[in-house]
């Protein structure tokens, strides 16, 4: 190989891992979940892959620095956009007074029937004294409302911390494809 070509194969390859660094940088973040918060639509040690810069809807599932804790992630689900009102009473989750049922939490909520309320009631007021999300904040709940850490002890997530939407699972395998919300 002469040193034209090895110069070449080396420009060629730095500018693939650039392109690479700068796309892992700017466009996606790889995720790893810990914990059993986000059950059953999240498993511990599933492999994900989240958007950076992705406008984060209702219902989809994101991820944030962890507000108590800055060498963490968390991964939960965006429950409440600004403006809204939050309340769960009967298991039931109301948004601005209406029903919104939560069809990924079904066969869990049954699993695990213990005549107790799988999401304790409560309301915004209670819980910080505000009627409803502020300006510039979302609201977000894991799945596995019993166990999760997320708004209800740490508060609103300031929607420009949110680091990603989760878009894809790849491990495990039989997990592969594209993360849906409802």
């Amino acid at each position: 190989m002469s040193k034209k070509d090895l110069l070449y194969s080396s420009i060629f390859i730095g500018v693939i891992v650039v392109a690479l660094i700068l796309f892992r940088t700017f466009v996606f973040t790889p995720v790893n979940v810990i914990g059993n918060s986000m059950d059953p639509t999240l498993k511990n040690g599933e492999r994900l892959i989240a958007l950076n810069h992705e406008k984060a809807e209702r219902f989809d599932i994101v991820t944030f620095n962890a507000p108590d804790d800055p060498n963490k992630v968390y991964i939960k689900r965006v429950i409440g956009l600004p403006g809204d009102k939050i309340e769960f009473m009967d298991d039931v989750l109301y948004i601005n007074g209406k029903i919104y049922h939560e069809p990924y939490l079904e066969k869990f909520k049954q699993k695990n029937f213990d005549g107790e309320p799988f999401t304790y009631d409560f309301n915004l007021d209670k819980l910080f004294g505000e009627k409803t999300v502020p300006k510039g904040k979302v609201f977000l709940l894991g799945d596995n409302r019993r166990v999760s850490k997320d708004s209800r002890v740490l508060g609103f997530v300031n929607k420009d911390k949110l680091r990603g939407v989760i878009k894809f699972a790849f491990w495990p395998l039989e997990k592969f494809g594209p993360v849906t919300n409802p």
